[in-house]
C-alpha cells in the first residue's frame, strides 16, 4: 500500500496536468509558449517535484515539447498534423461502427448499467450541441472532451482504443482553439452532431452512425483547408 506522501504527490500531479491541459485548451497558453518547473511550481504554489512530472505526462501526451536547457514549451500542431489526427479518428471510429453497435440493447435483455451511461453521454451530447449551435467554445470543449471518451468507451469496450481517440481528441482542439477564436465564422464550422450520433447508436443503426462521424470528418477537413488558404 503506497504512503500517504506518494498518494498526496500524484493527486497533485494529476491536479497540475489537468489546470495546465485546460490553460492551452483555453488558449491561455499558446502554441510554442515556454516555461520552466520552477515558474510553474511558483505558480501555484507547489515542489517543483509534482509539477516535474505533470509535464512529463503531458509531454507523453503530445502537448508539450521538452528541452533539457530551456524547459517546457508548448506543442505546435501543424494543419498537416491536424488533417492526420481527423484521418486516424475517422478510420478507428468507422471500424468500430461497423463492427458492432453495443449500444443498441434488445428489449428483452435490458443493460442497466449501460443505459445509465448512455443516458449520461447523451447528456453531455445535448450540452456540447448547444454551446456548439451559440458558439460558445469554453464551454463546448469540456462537454465535448467528456462526451467522445465516454462514447468511446461505451462503443469499443476497450480502454486502449478509448485512451487513443481521448488523446487524438485533446490534440485536435490544441490545434484549433487559437484559430477558432479568432475566426469571424465560428459557427459555421463548429459540429453540433452529438445527439444525432448517439440516436443513431442507440437505434443500432451502424450506418447512421458511420455517416453522421463522415459527415463530421468531411466538415473538419473542409475547416482544414479553408484555414491553410487563410494562413498560406
Amino acid at each position: 500500500m503506497p504512503a500517504s506522501g506518494a498518494v498526496t504527490r500524484n493527486t497533485l500531479r494529476r491536479q497540475i496536468a489537468d489546470a495546465l491541459r485546460d490553460e492551452v485548451l483555453a488558449g491561455r497558453l499558446q502554441p510554442g509558449e515556454e516555461f520552466t518547473v520552477k515558474q510553474i511550481a511558483e505558480q501555484y504554489g507547489v515542489s517543483a517535484t509534482p509539477v516535474r512530472e505533470a509535464l512529463v505526462d503531458l509531454s507523453a501526451q503530445g502537448l508539450l515539447d521538452s528541452d533539457q536547457h530551456r524547459g517546457f514549451r508548448v506543442h505546435e500542431f501543424t494543419i498537416d498534423d491536424y488533417r492526420g489526427m481527423v484521418e486516424a479518428r475517422m478510420l478507428v471510429v468507422d471500424g468500430i461502427f461497423r463492427r458492432r453497435t453495443p449500444l443498441s440493447v434488445p428489449p428483452a435483455e435490458p443493460d442497466v448499467s449501460r443505459g445509465v451511461a448512455l443516458v449520461s453521454v447523451r447528456r453531455r451530447g445535448e450540452a456540447a450541441a448547444r454551446a456548439a449551435r451559440a458558439g460558445d467554445l469554453d464551454v463546448l470543449i469540456g462537454y465535448d472532451i467528456r462526451y467522445w471518451r465516454e462514447l468511446a468507451r461505451l462503443v469499443s469496450a476497450n480502454d486502449y482504443i478509448a485512451d487513443f481517440l481521448h488523446r487524438l481528441r485533446v490534440q485536435a482542439w490544441v490545434f484549433s482553439v487559437p484559430y477558432l477564436r479568432s475566426d469571424r465564422d465560428l459557427l459555421g464550422w463548429l459540429w453540433s452532431g452529438h445527439v444525432d450520433l448517439v440516436d443513431a447508436l442507440t437505434l443500432g443503426d451502424a450506418e447512421a452512425a458511420v455517416a453522421v462521424v463522415q459527415a463530421y470528418n468531411t466538415q473538419s477537413l473542409a475547416w482544414a483547408d479553408r484555414l491553410e488558404r487563410l494562413t498560406g
